[in-house]
């Protein structure tokens, strides 16, 4: 078993929550959920598998994360970020227990995995999401950046090492599910860029997170894409994702996600940009984390 604590934000998830915490019961630790008012039997499951088990009312994911660290007072070497759909297969497991134990007293403080992609029940091998995120990192030396959508993980200096395996993102929900999270996402996508637009948060696009691929892909999102004329680069990032990336090749299911996540979602996006440009509303403005803001976790909780 590795020396680590993993946080997993849970709200409603309990067709997700018991693979997740059994994938990782022998390697982590402590598993600790932190639950912001499930209405299903979440929180039952996560008690039942074992896990502990703290409600907090939910603002953004980097302060619920944030405060998950803080109020379980983590004193292991390791934090891993794990979502109530992901779930490590047991060589993964086996993997990062020789990693974590090799790397404990050196200067690697974080690690990055890429996901296996399940919609509909189906790996996305081609036109899909790799999710490539640090998913583990040092406690004191971490945290998750404050902003509304494609959060990632800060490291305070040292490496990184690239895990070179992936975990396992399979989401047991309904299409209904899927489509309502969408909806929200495409609020808070909508509120990033408008801040970024505006000159409220300097660091949306910046190099910072750690990772160059991660900083490559955040920069050709705000220096590309949003560039591209509004409603046509939502129907260009689907032609891409479903063509020349070789999307059509998963399938029936591999149509859905591109359709429903290239071309709808991202015109769900552009149209609420269009929409708060008609009518601009305020919304609480949320800048990104900063290495000050890492600072104060790790004084937070006592690094």
């Amino acid at each position: 078993m590795a020396d680590v604590t993993a946080i997993i934000l849970t709200k409603d998830e309990e067709r997700n929550i018991e693979r997740c915490l059994k994938s990782v019961e022998g390697f982590a630790t402590r598993r600790v959920v932190v639950d912001s008012g499930s209405m299903d039997r979440t929180v039952e499951l996560a008690a039942a598998c074992g896990a502990e088990v703290l409600v907090h009312p939910f603002e953004n994911y980097a302060t619920q994360f944030n405060w998950g660290v803080e109020a379980a007072d983590v004193h292991t070497t390791w934090v891993l970020r794990l979502d109530a759909d992901e779930c490590f297969p047991e060589e993964l497991c086996r993997r990062l227990e020789g990693l974590l134990a090799e790397h404990a007293a050196d200067d690697v403080n974080g690690f990055l995995m890429e996901s296996n992609f399940y919609f509909l029940g189906r790996l996305i091998r081609h036109g899909g999401p790799k999710k490539r995120k640090i998913m583990i990192y040092r406690a004191g030396r971490g945290a998750i950046e404050n902003r509304r959508m494609d959060e990632h993980t800060v490291v305070d200096g040292g490496r990184v090492i690239d895990v070179g395996m992936r975990f396992d993102h399979y989401d047991f929900k309904d299409l209904d599910s899927w489509i309502a999270k969408l909806n929200w996402y495409a609020t808070r996508e909508m509120q990033d860029y408008i801040e970024y637009e505006e000159g409220l948060n300097a660091r949306q696009s910046g190099d910072w997170v750690g990772d160059r691929r991660l900083n490559a892909t955040r920069r050709k999102k705000f220096g590309f894409y949003y560039h591209l004329p509004m409603f046509w680069r939502c129907w260009m990032l689907s032609v891409y994702n479903y063509i020349f990336r070789l999307g059509f090749l998963d399938g029936r299911e591999g149509l859905v996600y591109n359709y429903l996540f290239h071309r709808w979602y991202r015109t769900l996006v552009d149209a609420k940009i269009f929409e708060y440009h008609k009518d601009p509303k305020p919304f609480a403005p949320t800048g990104a984390l900063g290495r000050a803001d890492v600072e104060a976790a790790r004084r937070k909780i006592g690094a």
